[in-house]
């Protein structure tokens, strides 16, 4: 399948959110007999679920304080369950547990979630403890005072999901290509006008960037400024905050001795937790070596990537600062694979929360991981059109469950004037003192 000379919508970047725009808009246009997947072309400069995308853990969860989000991720449940068998689906159901010191914030997401329709609940207290070793009886509870169990939540394979997508589009008449990459952009009034590849030149009337860690490095291209002036709603101001930070990406696998299954012998919700004043002591060990002062984890059963029984989890990414070598991809490259202490804390943190994995530091999966994120100002994420017919979708290291995002682009880029469910997340926001604040999470993607 050759590079065409001319495309009415060129998407660059074949993972989850370009893969998802392109099938939806190859709907939307078909709905308004406006055209199809014939005016549509995605390209990659590798191929479908190069970067992220395609080694993500699989969560799908709703677990943000950015309360705007919610929305997003109903959108995307309902992408998901359009076709849980082609898209790797699994509703299991998201459980989440922290201490006293997130009963408020959890109030607030429990609330938020079920106002846009997405039902979770809510326990605190000893009906906390209770409702986690209703689930898992050797759950250790010491500690955990809240607890959220998001119902419409699961998890995915990413591969599945990648080629799910893929196979979306090309039902739909797409064209996806691999191996071009886009080295350029032509500007005319303001305007991209073609795009400069690796294999010719292409005539475009409207642009979408789903770019991933790549998303800086086509920022500049486009002549955008490396820095910004953040306005907050209390009045603050910071000065020349990097437009992009990275973050090195801590995932992996552990195998395990006896299936992983619920107190009702079921495949168990996604595991978060977050204890942000307890210790993670080495192989769960009270009197272990302490390897952090707080706690910060997830798991799920393995989906992909494993030859045999295995959980799947991580923890907080490290930052890397405003520059990182994107090529090769994280996973790939030397630099950026996970330390041993990644495992120790792992294994140490689950042993901790559950007895059943006490010794599984052995059974640490030892295989090259790494993915790389490219983080925005506020570490959340920027749906806006960025030049007059280029619209970019830079996720924040989202991504992965957002398939609701491209939904979304789809309708405004298709001719829907507006769709709220994208406005809190415009570019405008950091100029009209409308930035996210900090979460109360050691993490910058809470």
């Amino acid at each position: 399948m050759g590079v065409p000379s001319s495309v009415t919508y060129a998407v660059i970047g074949a993972g989850i959110h370009g893969l998802s725009t392109a099938w939806h808009l190859a709907m939307e246009l078909e709905a308004k007999g406006k055209g199809g997947g014939k005016d549509i072309v995605v390209l990659d400069k590798s191929g479908p679920g190069a970067g992220a995308s395609g080694i993500a853990c699989g969560c799908v969860r709703n677990l943000y304080m950015t309360e705007p989000l919610h929305a997003i991720l109903r959108h995307s449940v309902d992408v998901w369950m359009s076709d849980p068998v082609r898209l790797g689906f699994q509703q299991v159901g998201y459980v989440s547990a922290g201490e006293a010191n997130q009963l408020a914030d959890y109030e607030k997401l429990h609330a938020s979630q079920n106002r846009v329709g997405y039902p979770s609940d809510l326990y605190s207290g000893q009906d906390a403890k209770k409702f986690l070793k209703g689930i898992w009886p050797d759950f250790n509870v010491d500690g955990i005072d809240v607890a959220l169990h998001e119902k419409p939540s699961g998890y995915a394979g990413t591969r599945q999901a990648v080629a799910g997508l893929a196979q979306k589009c090309a039902d739909h008449g797409v064209r996806v290509l691999s191996g071009v990459e886009v080295t350029g952009y032509d500007m005319q009034g303001g305007r991209v006008s073609k795009l400069r590849t690796n294999q010719g030149e292409i005539k475009v009337d409207v642009v979408v960037l789903g770019l991933g860690a790549w998303t800086g490095k086509h920022w500049d291209m486009l002549s955008l400024p490396a820095t910004l002036d953040l306005k907050y709603r209390d009045g603050g101001t910071v000065k020349d905050k990097d437009m992009w930070t990275y973050w090195r990406l801590l995932e992996g696998e552990i195998y395990i001795d006896q299936p992983y299954r619920t107190a009702d012998d079921r495949d168990p919700p996604v595991l978060h937790v977050e204890l942000m004043t307890t210790p993670v002591r080495e192989n769960g060990d009270p009197q272990g070596r302490e390897l952090s002062d707080h706690l910060y984890v997830y798991w799920k059963n393995g989906a992909e990537r494993m030859e045999k029984p295995g959980v799947q989890g991580g923890t907080i990414p490290i930052k890397i600062g405003p520059k990182a070598t994107l090529d090769p991809y994280g996973w790939a490259n030397d630099a950026y694979q996970a330390e041993p202490e990644f495992a120790d804390y792992l294994t140490g943190a689950m042993a901790q929360l559950m007895p059943r994995f006490k010794g599984h530091r052995k059974n640490f999966k030892e295989r090259r991981n790494g993915g790389i994120g490219a983080f925005t100002p506020d570490n959340v994420p920027i749906f806006d059109w960025v030049k007059p017919n280029v619209y970019m979708i830079a996720d924040s290291n989202h991504g992965f469950k957002m398939t609701g995002v491209g939904k979304l682009v789809a309708k405004l880029l298709a001719g829907q004037n507006r769709v709220a469910e994208l406005e809190p997340f415009a570019f405008s926001r950091f100029a009209e003192g409308r930035t996210f604040g900090a979460s109360n999470s050691h993490c910058p993607w809470v």
